[in-house]
């Protein structure tokens, strides 16, 4: 049930380009701008870079499944409002900070499962499910907030994003580091992962195999939930206040990223170290935009045409082995 031997060597290829063109990114914005490599700018990167990169991280899990989860960033909103709404109910108190992050992972959890229910017992398709999740998730959190931002969190719980480790590095990045260890183990070592890949591969295939596709459905989409929920609390410690419409451009940005880390959109194909070095590829060229003072609508539009472009060139060698054989 593991991938071919063949297809683990041509992502380890893919995984290699990425790592050469973020050093390439480096050498150049450090030569002509110093202060890419600035300790001012690396802090601000590795503040951002877990948000969106463990989105990322929720949006393979639902690829590799033969799936798409666009509700990661409703999730990651609603969670973060119920762990405000947690917090500052329970008076901002330790214990009341620990409950909202346990209400806020629970939160994931049930969405995930919403997600997973509908997909994998209902049959509805990845797309309409999660885009339709994306929708409830965002107006649940409407309905509780109102619409303006929940502000005045607890400073100990800001500090989960914003205190920093020798003065640089952001607690933040090690809950990230600590997510790419655990769904690397969790790819490659465990039974799920492989029910995982073949699932996405086949259904069919892998129904008859003895694999519960209903159960691994759900767990897959459950799992991209909680990880759609840490983010959402990340999100909200880093800006000390939970809203409906914080990173609304992340879900393109989730897409382009499992794309560009060598994540099959037809499922079944992708790796955990691929879309780790395609995150900090997307946040180098994110900052250099940033440092050259690039409109931020234009780099929107830049994600769009890479993603379009990377989609086309996955697809091209495909239309041309059919024409081929036939």
């Amino acid at each position: 049930m593991a991938p071919k031997k063949s297809l683990v060597k041509s992502i380890d290829k893919h995984t290699l380009i990425l790592l050469g063109l973020s050093v390439l990114i480096v050498i150049t914005m450090g030569v002509h701008r110093p202060k890419f490599l600035g300790s001012a700018n690396l802090q601000s990167m590795l503040v951002q870079l877990p948000e969106y990169g463990i989105l990322a991280f929720g949006m393979m899990i639902a690829m590799i499944s033969g799936g798409i989860d666009l509700s990661l960033v409703g999730i990651a909103n609603l969670s973060g409002i119920i762990a405000a709404v947690v917090m500052l109910g329970l008076g901002g108190t330790p214990f009341g900070i620990t409950l909202g992050v346990l209400g806020a992972l629970s939160g994931g959890v049930l969405c995930g499962a919403f997600n997973g229910v509908l997909l994998g017992y209902v049959k509805i398709p990845a797309m309409l499910v999660t885009l339709s999740g994306l929708q409830v998730f965002s107006g649940l959190s409407l309905i509780i907030t109102k619409g303006p931002a929940i502000t005045g969190l607890p400073e100990a719980f800001s500090k989960i994003a914003n205190a920093t480790f020798v003065g640089v590095i952001p607690y933040s990045a090690f809950v990230f580091v600590l997510i790419v260890i655990v769904l690397s183990y969790l790819m490659n070592q465990t039974v799920f992962g492989r029910k995982l890949y073949l699932m996405g591969t086949n259904r069919v295939a892998a129904s008859f195999t003895g694999i519960n596709i209903l159960k691994t459905t759900i767990t897959a989409y459950i799992l991209s939930g909680i990880l759609g929920s840490t983010a959402g609390i990340l999100m909200a410690s880093h800006y000390n206040s939970a809203k409906s419409d914080y990173g609304s451009s992340y879900t393109l940005l989730t897409l382009l990223i499992a794309v560009l880390g060598g994540v099959d959109p037809n499922g079944g194909d992708g790796k955990v170290q691929g879309v780790f070095f395609s995150i900090i590829v997307l946040q180098l060229v994110s900052s250099a935009f940033n440092i050259l003072r690039i409109n931020a609508f234009i780099k929107t539009f830049a994600w769009g045409l890479i993603l379009i472009l990377v989609l086309t060139a996955i697809n091209i060698p495909k239309i041309i082995r059919e024409q081929k054989k036939g």
